[in-house]
């Protein structure tokens, strides 16, 4: 059997990262994951090719020599997903597809004659059982069991070529312990947060390191301290492993506030060369916080949080939501969702509209209130699925005020010398900074913006600044500077395209 196996490709949004891969000469952000771990379950025998969209295209070469064309996505990924579905039946292929656009959605896309949904490990062998008895059926769905992450191999980075992707990736845990009205994780990986072992961990990193991987690895568990007990035992595996090995990773990571009580673990992270964390702050409305029911942001007062964490070497980017229901009741929420933003002086402040998720509580309760208009695309830069309490071209005047202030050239270098004040890079973070990457990106950034841009003032005196103050800071600086260029990009596309 000669499986295909694709992975479609991601629209220009604040996550894409396209306007900074020309600074670092690679072709997408982030490998496939999970299709390269899904490789590794599928028989022993099989062929298999991956094409990553991102990176590559779909030939015809390559649906000519498959057998089965194996395609996993996520919702914003739909419309190359459903392109990609097309051209492999127009080409007579068996395609199953698989992954949390296909697990989350109701109706079911043309074209597929298999679906492998939820977790792999749970449904993937059953369907390769009857597959080979020629008995599959049409649909796999995950039976409420959890499986262990014990028994996930590791990715086969044989499949991709790493030197297309800035940062590579692996996954700690599944689940999440909280109960935010918008989010599906629990929904998809439950509430009860499942977390592979420190070896485990450890041989994951290794197997990456062997592969002959040096640089930034993202942790892409939803919530990287979901079980705080557990992930504390585990890390100083991680950290002995990055010190006898030179600490060839920088790691990033999603987290919640609750990580600014726990200095232990702030310490443990640092320590094991975690230099980013993202954190959900959503809004500045502690109305809105408990609507959407992220009790923890209500306890813990999330600037404090924010800074505390900085304060440990690890640079906070942070998610913020516009579009609740308690917002219509404040004439002032977008005025405050730009001094919030500011006060925080976080540059990556990853802003949307809310955005409904399928089968999460926030679409049950707009669909029992009849304000559902359509199912959501993922796309949480423009596109409004539901009857907001704001009339809706406020809230979108509101939203474009926001990205256009924070994002503005003076502002955002004003946040960046915010995040400077508070920033504090340890000594590990200097380990393989000086790279040719970072270099490559450095002179670059010289043409680009230093040069020959209305922005080459600021860009040199923040440099000028940094390297007096801060010169531990240099490389995260110019990374700011670099994805600064990325959100600008972005925000004028969104603005234009309303």
């Amino acid at each position: 059997m000669k499986v295909l196996m694709v992975y479609p490709e991601y629209p220009d949004t604040f996550w894409s990262f396209r306007k900074v891969l020309p600074y670092t000469g690679k072709k997408a952000v982030f490998p496939p994951l999970g299709l390269l771990t899904v490789a590794n379950m599928l028989p022993a025998d099989w062929e298999k090719k991956v094409v990553d969209l991102n990176a590559s295209r779909l030939r015809d070469a390559h649906l000519e020599w498959a057998d089965m064309v194996m395609v996993s996505a996520m919702i914003v990924q739909e419309e190359s997903a459903e392109a990609v579905i097309r051209r492999a039946k127009a080409a007579g292929k068996t395609v199953v597809a698989g992954g949390p656009l296909f697990t989350n959605q109701k109706e079911e896309t043309q074209g597929v004659d298999y679906f492998v949904l939820g977790e792999a490990e749970v449904t993937l062998p059953r369907f390769l059982e009857d597959f080979a008895r020629g008995e599959a059926g049409h649909r796999y769905e995950q039976d409420g069991a959890w499986p262990s992450l014990e028994q996930t191999p590791v990715p086969d980075w044989s499949l991709v070529s790493l030197k297309n992707y800035t940062t590579m990736a692996i996954q700690n845990s599944r689940g999440c312990p909280h109960k935010c009205e918008f989010c599906d994780i629990r929904i998809m990986f439950g509430q009860k947060p499942r977390l592979k072992s420190g070896e485990k961990l450890v041989a994951e990193l290794q197997h990456l390191y062997d592969a002959g991987w040096r640089g930034t690895v993202f942790v892409v568990d939803d919530n990287f301290i979901g079980n705080i007990s557990k992930i504390k035992a585990a890390l100083p595996k991680l950290v002995d492993w990055q010190s006898e090995h030179g600490y060839p990773f920088k790691l990033m990571a999603e987290a919640d506030v609750r990580l600014a009580e726990h200095p232990d673990l702030m310490a443990l992270m640092s320590s094991a060369n975690f230099y980013k964390v993202f954190i959900g702050i959503e809004t500045p409305s502690l109305e809105s916080l408990k609507e959407c029911a992220k009790f923890q942001n209500v306890r813990i007062d999330p600037l404090n949080a924010v800074r505390t964490i900085m304060s440990y070497g690890l640079a906070v980017m942070i998610g913020v939501i516009v579009g609740f229901d308690a917002d219509a009741e404040r004439e002032d929420i977008f005025a405050d969702h730009i001094r919030y933003i500011r006060e925080l002086g976080t540059p990556a402040a990853m802003v949307g509209l809310l955005s409904v998720l399928p089968k999460t509580d926030l679409e049950k309760r707009l669909i029992s209130e009849g304000r559902l208009l359509e199912r959501s695309r993922g796309e949480n830069a423009g596109q409004l699925t539901f009857v907001p309490r704001m009339p809706a071209d406020k809230l979108i005047a509101g939203y474009h005020q926001v990205l256009s202030n924070i994002y503005s050239p003076k502002v955002y270098y004003q946040r960046v010398e915010e995040f400077l004040k508070h920033y504090r890079p340890t000594v590990r973070k200097s380990v393989g900074r000086h790279n040719l990457r970072d270099i490559r990106a450095f002179v670059i950034s010289i043409f680009r913006i230093g040069l020959f841009s209305r922005n080459a003032c600021r860009y040199w005196r923040l440099l000028i600044k940094v390297l007096a103050t801060k010169p531990k800071a240099f490389s995260e600086t110019v990374e700011l500077i670099i994805w600064g260029c990325h959100f600008q990009a972005v925000t004028k596309r969104i603005i234009r395209s309303a």
